[in-house]
């Protein structure tokens, strides 16, 4: 999508990695953090990356935040191929490695301990980065992600796993995040998810009706997925279902990769699409706008462009209209 709406792109600093002490982690959390050269009370975007991926990924999405006035904050979790014996795995034989992995079952409970020690440990991250000490406006933080990562982020809106016995997990919801993007989010669990999902990933047993932070959900209507019976739908299902998800950015021809967020030529992306991407970008950065800064002008105008039918690129869904 070809649009004039794009904010004058500022000089970005990326500083990494940051290490943050993590009492029974087997290693220390690393961080990567990007924002603005120059500028003060500067909202914070906490990014948390899809399975196997790291700190360097989402160059695409982070660059553009970062430009337009954002700090963002990467976490490489545990299950990161950087971790794996062989770097050079593919994907297929990364998921399979960590599969026969047990500590597999529970790495959903690492990735929030490690989030919220990002949240945590703000000062500290601040402190870390030369030219940015004093420069985060705590009062406004976001947190975004993509895939496994949007399932981690949506456990901190407050959405919740459900056990076999029907009864919810604890509840992970922190009130420090004022708004969520989550993209390529599984959906519900239960009926709609595989018999693979089933057994291999208990915790996508997910139940939207507890999340209630502002969030926008993107999602491709040509994203199919081994772990649900329910076809590319499935990905709407957080934005259906919870009564805090408001938008849905809907990606016509969209993967599971949204033409490409991870990364230029990313081996993982089968629906290459710097438009997707651009759309993506342009979108997550207005809904992040419109609800932690008063201004809201280019959200209008987006929305403006992208409700009902959209553009040949993606089209917005919003509860209210």
């Amino acid at each position: 999508m070809k649009s004039n709406n794009h904010p004058v792109a500022l000089t970005v600093v990326s500083v990494a990695p940051i290490r943050l002490s993590s009492p029974g982690r087997k290693t220390d959390l690393e961080l990567r953090v990007s924002a603005p050269l120059n500028g003060n009370n500067l909202p914070v975007i906490i990014f948390a990356h899809g399975f196997g991926s790291n700190m360097d990924a989402y160059a695409p999405l982070v660059n553009y935040w970062a430009a337009r006035g954002f700090a963002v904050i990467q976490p490489t979790f545990l299950d990161s191929r950087s971790y794996a014996e062989s770097h050079h795995a593919d994907h297929g034989e990364a998921v399979q490695a960590f599969l026969n992995d047990p500590a597999s079952k529970h790495i959903w409970r690492q990735r929030i301990t490690d989030l919220k020690a990002v949240l945590d440990q703000l000062e500290d991250i601040e402190e870390s980065c030369p030219g940015l000490q004093g420069k985060l406006d705590k009062s406004r933080v976001a947190a975004a992600g993509h895939s496994f990562g949007a399932h981690t982020v949506a456990m901190f809106l407050g959405a919740r796993t459900v056990l076999p016995d029907g009864s919810p997990v604890e509840d992970f919801k922190d009130e420090r995040i004022k708004a969520g993007i989550l993209l390529s989010a599984a959906g519900r669990g239960d009926d709609a998810l595989s018999a693979f999902a089933k057994e291999h990933f208990p915790y996508l047993n997910l139940d939207y009706t507890y999340l209630t932070t502002p969030a926008l959900v993107v999602a491709g209507d040509q994203d199919h997925s081994p772990l649900t019976v329910l076809g590319p739908d499935w990905f709407t299902d957080a934005y259906l279902i919870s009564p805090g998800a408001d938008t849905l950015l809907s990606l016509f021809g969209g993967e599971h990769m949204l033409g490409g967020i991870s990364g230029h030529l990313v081996r993982e992306t089968t629906d290459e699409n710097p438009e997707r991407v651009a759309l993506v970008s342009e979108v997550t950065l207005a809904y992040l706008q419109k609800i932690l800064s008063p201004n809201d002008t280019l959200w209008k105008k987006l929305n403006d462009q992208l409700f009902g039918a959209g553009t040949q690129v993606g089209k917005i869904n919003l509860k209210d209209s």
